[in-house]
């Protein structure tokens, strides 16, 4: 019986490195100050809208207070999870610390969830049982904190990652926040109804619960390593099944780290006398250029599969000759990033 023998290729297409380190872009460096400038300002017009909320007893200015002191926390948050996202890898953390802003974001996710629930119950309080509110106080606290709150939902309007979709999202809902303060403000200083300023924080929350819910169901996603948005698993068959020496392609997965860049792992098999290193080269090829993955790892196969059941064919193999006899097929191995 002839003995098995495992020969690896690895196509490194954007050079030569460890798994999990990557490439030095700006894109983190530029994310970190953005969080760090939103978290300033935040922090500085929390203060005032909270102080300005117990003053004129608004639950408007209050709620809105809330969440921007869960936006300082979130954001100091993401901005430690950002930081340390660009820590090498290790033995224990192959892929270093890249997921942790997705964890960062399911937290803020939460949090906006759990705040809007209190913002309602208070509400529904101040709806059976009215307070009076100092309405100028109101209205004056209320602009100056929808200014600091544009003036941060700008300076985090370049990033796409999902702690600054999730900080964007938080302040957006201070925005809102701000933005019924002054309308229920402006409203009790003309008709004296109180009513405004609970009913206009539940519009508010039914805003921001949708955005939170969302912001938690993507970042589970991601921590779930569920396959990335707009991947087509049927389009990577189809794209690598073009290529002349490939016979068929099975055990595609696909997931995301943080969110923004697709892995893939794949088998391809091979036709007999196929040249391995060429068509590797040609798969990672494919899976850059034509679909937009850059990091994939890839095993080619000369028979059946290995991970296949003993006597159970996997989809688009071909036995290898001679398997029948018991002759053991090479696997090829290949990776690229």
């Amino acid at each position: 019986m002839a003995s098995t023998h495992d020969d690896h290729h690895h196509d490194h297409a954007h050079g030569d490195h460890a798994p999990g380190r990557g490439h030095a872009h700006h894109g983190p460096n530029t994310s970190a100050q953005r969080l760090g400038w939103a978290l300033a300002v935040l922090l500085a017009f929390t203060l005032l809208e909270a102080l300005g909320g117990w003053w004129s007893n608004s639950l408007a200015l209050l709620s809105d207070a809330v969440h921007m002191a869960a936006d300082s926390a979130a954001l100091g948050l993401a901005l430690f999870a950002q930081r340390i996202a660009t820590r090498p890898a290790n033995a224990r953390l192959s892929y270093g610390w890249q997921r942790s802003p997705a964890l960062a974001a399911f937290v803020n996710g939460l949090a906006l969830l759990a705040l809007t629930v209190w913002v309602v119950a208070e509400a529904a309080l101040r709806l059976l049982k009215p307070e009076a509110v100092q309405a100028d106080w109101m209205l004056a606290i209320a602009l100056a904190g929808g200014v600091a709150n544009v003036a941060v939902f700008l300076v985090l309007s370049g990033g796409a990652s999902l702690n600054e979709r999730g900080a964007r999202a938080h302040v957006l809902g201070d925005l809102l926040g701000s933005g019924a303060a002054v309308l229920a403000a402006v409203i009790i200083l003309a008709t004296g109804r109180t009513v405004a300023d609970p009913l206009l924080s539940l519009f508010v929350s039914a805003m921001i619960l949708r955005t939170g819910w969302a912001i938690t169901r993507d970042s589970a996603h991601v921590l779930l390593e569920g396959t990335p948005a707009g991947f087509d698993e049927v389009a990577v068959r189809e794209e690598l099944a073009e290529l002349p020496d490939i016979t068929g392609v099975h055990h595609v997965h696909a997931w995301s780290l943080s969110g923004e860049q697709t892995l893939v792992t794949l088998h391809a098999q091979l036709r007999d006398g196929a040249d391995a290193d060429a068509t590797l080269r040609a798969i990672h090829h494919r899976l850059r250029d034509h679909l937009g993955v850059a990091h994939a790892t890839v095993q080619l196969e000369c028979g059946d599969c290995a991970d296949a059941p003993r006597g159970e064919p996997t989809h688009g193999c071909i036995p290898a000759p001679g398997a029948a006899h018991g002759i053991t097929a090479n696997h090829l191995h290949g990776h690229a990033h």
